[in-house]
């Protein structure tokens, strides 16, 4: 990334900046969202204002994901577009890439590979563009997504714009309680950061996807066989009650098990059509910081609020409604955070969570401004779920695409060695 002059950090911001990173070590990634990586803008040269403008139009952005904004996917509409490209007007749609372009190796170092925007456009066309068997190319609008950074890679391979409604997270309440009743605050450690610290190493990232994989893979088998969304439902009940899940309790207006009837792509007819066994279940992750509550003490909105999206302990569900894509508070002059960071799963079928991959971005694509060009990542799960210490959660989360998508990395001889 282009550290940017004062100038530029006025006028060339964009809609989306997600988490680029470094290598973490082992003892970083263990136990998820790590600390040992500092902050974004410590590692990438950004100042605070820079910070502070580029989460303004995040959350702007943001707005496309709420119901109603987006039906079937749609980009932002002319007035939402023109609104955020007066602040945001180095943000630059990649171009075609020839449909039997072979993509490029990418640079791997450790446990993330890396490549620009329009080399991943070539192996999309390659690995995950097909569509009924055929690969295509990728469309304008679909570039255009694609150009928004992390988010722009989950919607590019989701299809609807990320709502984040069906996340799943783990929590271990006696490590919680232990830490906090045998353990004091280290030297110069308020108590509110002290808590916020013992609630984020609670969470356990990787049973957080375990989870989400086990359920996604139940709502695959009650899709199987399912032509109409009552028999989808009865499947799933049936398999969730004969494995005593504790979502077979869950509401019948839950987000659980409305989240099929409220994907567009359920409802288009070159999606679902309405059918639930032309649909998959499939994952993405989405790090943020907790304390977003414009109504708590100012701590927990620089240290986390320890009660905040945590998961219901017997299903594992986060209730998502109040993330705000609000970033982490300065607790010191000169502190800046950046408010998520997006990477896509899809339905890989590698059992070894270590051994999968998480495809992810640093920012918006803008060659020309102040950010430079948008960098694609491949990275292993373990530098995947280390984070930042601009987050404190972790979630996976489920949506549903046509079944005729790929999505799952296929091995080419471009791409990781």
């Amino acid at each position: 990334m282009y550290k940017r002059s004062g100038f530029l950090a006025l006028t060339t911001v964009g809609i989306v900046l997600c988490t680029a990173g470094l290598t973490p070590s082992v003892s970083q990634a263990v136990g998820g969202t790590g600390d040992g990586k500092g902050s974004y803008a410590d590692s990438n040269g950004l100042t605070a204002d820079d910070v502070r403008l580029i989460n303004a139009l995040n959350e702007a952005a943001l707005d496309l994901g709420r119901p109603g904004k987006i039906p079937g996917g749609d980009l932002p509409s002319a007035t939402e577009s023109l609104r955020a490209s007066a602040a945001a007007g180095d943000r630059v749609t990649p171009p075609a890439e020839p449909l039997d372009r072979m993509p490029d190796a990418y640079r791997a170092h450790g446990d993330r590979a890396t490549t620009g925007i329009s080399n991943y456009i070539r192996k999309w066309q390659q690995v995950y563009s097909h569509r009924d068997g055929r690969s295509q190319q990728m469309t304008e609008q679909q570039r255009e997504q694609l150009s928004y950074g992390c988010v722009g890679v989950t919607w590019v391979n989701s299809g609807p714009y990320p709502t984040n409604k069906l996340a799943f997270a783990s929590f271990d309440e006696e490590k919680h309680r232990n830490a906090l009743e045998k353990t004091s605050p280290r030297p110069g450690e308020t108590r509110a950061e002290f808590e916020g610290r013992i609630a984020k190493q609670s969470f356990d990232e990787t049973k957080g996807f375990n989870r989400a994989r086990d359920v996604a893979s139940v709502m695959n088998k009650a899709l199987e066989s399912a032509h109409d969304e009552s028999a989808y439902l009865s499947n799933l009940k049936a398999e969730l009650t004969k494995n005593d899940d504790a979502l077979a309790a869950e509401d019948s207006r839950s987000n659980f098990y409305s989240a099929l009837r409220n994907t567009p792509s359920f409802k288009d007819r070159n999606g679902g059509n309405h059918d639930p066994s032309k649909m998959k279940a499939v994952i993405y992750s989405k790090h943020f910081w907790s304390g977003q509550d414009p109504r708590s003490p100012s701590d927990r909105r620089k240290y986390g609020d320890p009660d905040a999206f945590r998961p219901h302990q017997n299903t594992g569900l986060v209730d998502m409604s109040k993330d705000r894509n609000t970033s982490r508070s300065p607790a010191k002059p000169g502190e800046s955070y950046v408010n998520f960071d997006y990477g896509w799963f899809g339905d890989q079928k590698e059992t070894n969570p270590d051994n999968t991959l998480w495809t992810h971005a640093n920012h918006y694509h803008s060659p020309e401004g102040g950010m430079g060009p948008m960098q694609v990542y491949e990275s292993k799960f373990r530098n995947w779920s280390s984070g930042y210490t601009d987050f404190d959660r972790g979630t996976y989360v489920i949506t549903f695409i046509p079944k005729s998508w790929n999505t799952a990395p296929a091995k080419v001889k471009q791409g990781w060695p």
